[in-house]
């Protein structure tokens, strides 16, 4: 179990299906997170529907802390979000769930104990529970559609807390057992594929040729080929001469 005090608890506050505080545990579990509250579960606690939807992610509710008001489920954090979609008259710092998470990475490095709050299917958090907060979470969303469901809000920030605590690449390039050719071998291919097309007689007309065969070179250089590309590469044009010299 990862220490409470190294990440967020999120906190359910008032759910009302089970299904989505089991979703919700699967979400957080995706991304590394395991400190849940749930405040006052309309169905009552603990859930069977919530137990059956979290499939493998059974022991964050195991674990979660079962409070009967926000201000219980709050008491020992130093800093809370309030995630909400709509426009609230109340004098807050609104961040994106990506700020939010670099923000609570770096609160929880100073040593305070973070907490993201998260509002009822239907309506969401009201006005009397984000004022118990210290920052307002805003996702930005089609404003034709802004609602969101539990477990997706849930989805969205704990996924913005493992961009904010990871150090994963953005671009990777799985190279499958192979790896880039070098500057010989992709000369190597060029001039094979070169001296078969000159004996094809494809490059023609005369005073085009020597364009034709910078361009063809230019477009080896521009092509991100691994050894292995190279390999079935030169394959396929032998396996065109065999197949020219049979006919």
């Amino acid at each position: 179990m990862v220490s409470e005090n190294a990440q967020p608890a999120f906190v359910l506050v008032r759910p009302q299906m089970g299904e989505n505080i089991g979703a919700s545990a699967r979400a957080m579990l995706n991304f590394g997170l395991e400190q849940m509250r749930v405040v006052g579960p309309r169905d009552g606690w603990p859930s069977e529907a919530a137990f059956a939807m979290a499939s493998g992610a059974g022991r964050v509710l195991d674990a979660a802390q079962l409070s009967d008001d926000l201000a219980g489920a709050l008491e020992d954090r130093t800093f809370t979000f309030a995630t909400t979609a709509r426009p609230r008259d109340l004098t807050k710092t609104v961040y994106t769930p990506e700020q939010a998470m670099k923000e609570a990475r770096a609160r929880i490095a100073q040593g305070q104990k973070v907490a993201v709050m998260f509002g009822p299917e239907r309506a969401g958090l009201e006005n009397a529970d984000i004022a118990q907060a210290n920052a307002i979470i805003s996702v930005p969303v089609n404003p034709e559609y802004a609602s969101l469901n539990l477990a997706q809000c849930v989805l969205l920030c704990a996924y913005e807390w493992m961009r904010a605590t990871s150090e994963a690449e953005p671009v990777v390039d799985v190279l499958a057992g192979t790896e880039m050719a070098n500057g010989q071998e992709i000369e190597h291919l060029a001039k094979h594929y070169e001296e078969r097309m000159e004996e094809a007689g494809f490059f023609y007309p005369e005073h085009k040729i020597e364009s034709m065969k910078v361009n063809l070179r230019n477009m080896w250089s521009r092509m991100p080929l691994t050894r292995a590309d190279v390999q079935m590469l030169h394959g396929m044009m032998r396996q065109i001469v065999r197949w020219k010299d049979r006919s």
